[in-house]
């Protein structure tokens, strides 16, 4: 897929903006309660789990439970939002404290970030056009055109099955492109595929396979942030224990995908 200049420009622009701020180091624990603030990555255009509402109010599955575990650490959340590329930029330049935003572990991440306990499981799927009869399981994805974000792990997936990696900037994007015939398959979590069927039930897609093997969602810190990965996951287990962390998830889901 090709993109236009604006885009193109307006892309790097984001990037450039957010890394053009002053240089600064992902705060410690301690830091963090002595200024009575937690700066979380987001997206913010990633609906079930970081988006606007109507009333351009920051919600989401993502959004909820980061502002759940900052209170449960005694501090407010300020939310950073960019596009998932730009984000982890931002976060890996020191512009935010800890990132909730359907960040998966991975060995390969696990070299770059430490996490919490999870808060969310899900597994892969393959979403393609209704009228398509071609794919019905991983293996039908080799040759085929996937499209997701440039490091985004269900793009490894559909890659280690031999399909082309066509590179968006969001998930929306990315059915627009398989909505239009551009691209064969949008390889993503079931919860995704479910949520964007249950907004618009009338568009022409379908899910056409399914693996077994779960994906763990956390939240990701920097590798000298140990102490803060252990008080948030405190957090989440206290918020499980309590039931928040499942009302949550029925409330956006209708059931419970938190463990």
């Amino acid at each position: 897929m090709k993109f236009s200049s604006a885009f193109k420009f307006g892309a790097l622009c984001v990037v450039g903006c957010l890394l053009s701020l002053n240089s600064a180091l992902a705060n410690s624990y301690e830091q963090i309660k002595k200024d009575g603030v937690i700066r979380i990555a987001t997206e913010g255009v990633y609906s079930p789990f970081s988006f606007h509402n109507e009333k351009d109010e920051l919600m989401g599955y993502d959004v909820e439970i980061a502002r759940a575990v900052a209170k449960k650490l005694g501090v407010k959340p300020k939310f950073i939002e960019a596009s998932w590329d730009a984000m982890l930029a931002a976060f890996d330049a020191g512009k935010a404290d800890v990132v909730f935003n359907q960040v998966s572990i991975t060995d390969e991440r696990k070299k770059k970030y430490d996490y919490s306990v999870p808060y969310m499981a899900s597994y892969s799927a393959i979403v393609v056009h209704k009228d398509n009869n071609d794919i019905k399981s991983f293996a039908d994805l080799k040759g085929k055109k996937d499209a997701d974000s440039a490091t985004s792990n269900w793009a490894k997936v559909a890659v280690k099955y031999g399909a082309e990696h066509v590179v968006t900037d969001s998930f929306a994007k990315s059915m627009e492109l398989l909505i239009s015939r551009r691209v064969d398959a949008v390889v993503r979590d079931n919860i995704v595929f479910y949520d964007f069927i249950k907004e618009r039930p009338n568009a022409p897609v379908k899910i056409a396979a399914s693996l077994d093997e779960k994906d763990y969602t956390a939240a990701a810190v920097k590798k000298d942030n140990a102490e803060l990965a252990e008080q948030i996951s405190n957090a989440l287990n206290e918020l499980s224990k309590e039931g928040k962390l499942e009302a949550i998830s029925k409330s956006y889901f209708g059931k419970d995908v938190s463990k």
